[in-house]
């Protein structure tokens, strides 16, 4: 799969991405962000007027759409605490997400849920320099990600992904997005292409191309009649910790979900296709072993095989304008140097024509699961 997509969105998520683009275009940003103002004594004065008193100690961990920081506690404890990037979600939005994971955790379902902080809410609000944060905390959890070539692993997380699937199925998000070919691909391209960040030579190829794809996308989406329901959403490797019973001291092993940030309403195959890799044959054999856990749990149904491809077209599109988005954040340009180049686009447009190909071309095929 291509670099992860998580996509800006606020109380109006086409507005609040819109502007993002606006004001910062693709090659510049403004001289001061929002997460500059978290310096390490911010961070533990906000932790501290939660209840959560830090020791000093702190260490900042890998995440580009917020900012996530290990801190040792007093009590000789430690938590994690995120500070979610603002304007993207409401309170609700993010209220929203944590009260799925509270009904995972009740139904046994591997997470690592947000702790309940000292005034008995999850989410917690710091003002920084005149700048608004939400945060919240986590327990501390160690792991590794799982071995994606054992065919036992694969059964594993199937039966994992469908037991969060059935807690999923049980009510609707309200305030959260819909994973769909409007919101993750029509809308982005619009604002890519109203931002005038593509260079002349590359913009017609790509744009068209772009068009192209998405025609596919939407037929594609509107021959298969999934349900949506509640989701991880980008439930890639890096977003499962795998644990062995030696680590957890009375926890369960094998997969817990770290990250459900971008829980969205949508397909059950999104939480399913990023797992397979490799050529078709290989990816039919994964998914084959996914779907043989999965099924011992929940129904799948078949038919949303055929939106594995538009589903990453759908990402491929979504991340160009999630780049975009956070270029005046002061974490992207030297993590993505590449992006908004001549090279970039032109590359973009070779991987959407494979695509198209990819699209037109039959489904995995495991008609024995019917």
């Amino acid at each position: 799969m291509h670099s992860p997509s998580r996509a800006a969105c606020a109380t109006d998520p086409a507005a609040a991405d819109s502007a993002a683009l606006a004001d910062t275009g693709a090659n510049t940003r403004p001289s001061a962000h929002p997460f500059d103002h978290l310096s390490p004594q911010a961070v533990l004065d906000a932790l501290d007027a939660t209840g959560l008193r830090g020791d000093g100690r702190l260490l900042q961990l890998n995440s580009y759409e917020n900012r996530v920081f290990q801190v040792m506690l007093e009590d000789g404890g430690a938590v994690v605490a995120k500070f979610y990037r603002p304007g993207r979600w409401s309170d609700a939005q993010i209220l929203e997400e944590h009260g799925f994971a509270a009904e995972l955790a009740a139904a046994e379902v591997p997470v690592v849920a947000p702790l309940v902080l000292g005034d008995g809410q999850t989410l917690a609000h710091a003002l920084i320099a005149g700048q608004p944060f939400r945060l919240a905390a986590y327990p501390r959890r160690s792991g590794h990600g799982p071995e994606l070539d054992q065919p036992d692993t694969l059964r594993w997380l199937g039966r994992f992904i469908a037991r969060l699937h059935a807690v999923g199925e049980q009510r609707a998000f309200v305030h959260r997005r819909t994973l769909d070919a409007q919101t993750f691909g029509h809308a982005p391209l619009a604002r890519l292409l109203d931002a005038d960040l593509i260079p002349p030579a590359q913009l017609d190829a790509w744009r068209s191309t772009c068009q192209q794809a998405l025609a596919l996308v939407d037929a594609a989406f509107a021959a298969v009649p999934a349900q949506p329901l509640r989701l991880h959403g980008d439930c890639h490797p890096g977003n499962i910790l795998w644990r062995e019973l030696v680590e957890t001291q009375g926890d369960s092993s094998g997969p817990h979900i770290v990250d459900l940030d971008d829980a969205v309403m949508g397909p059950a195959i999104q939480d399913l296709w990023m797992l397979l890799s490799g050529s078709p044959d290989a990816m039919r054999g994964q998914m084959a072993a996914v779907l043989q856990g999965y099924r011992q749990f929940r129904r799948f149904d078949v038919r949303e095989l055929a939106l594995i491809e538009p589903l990453r077209t759908l990402r491929m599109i979504h991340h160009s304008a999630w780049l975009a988005e956070r270029w005046s954040d002061p974490a992207f340009p030297p993590a993505f140097p590449w992006f908004g180049t001549a090279g970039y686009w032109g590359q973009q447009t070779m991987q959407l024509q494979e695509q198209i190909e990819a699209m037109g071309a039959p489904p995995l095929d495991l008609d024995w699961l019917d």
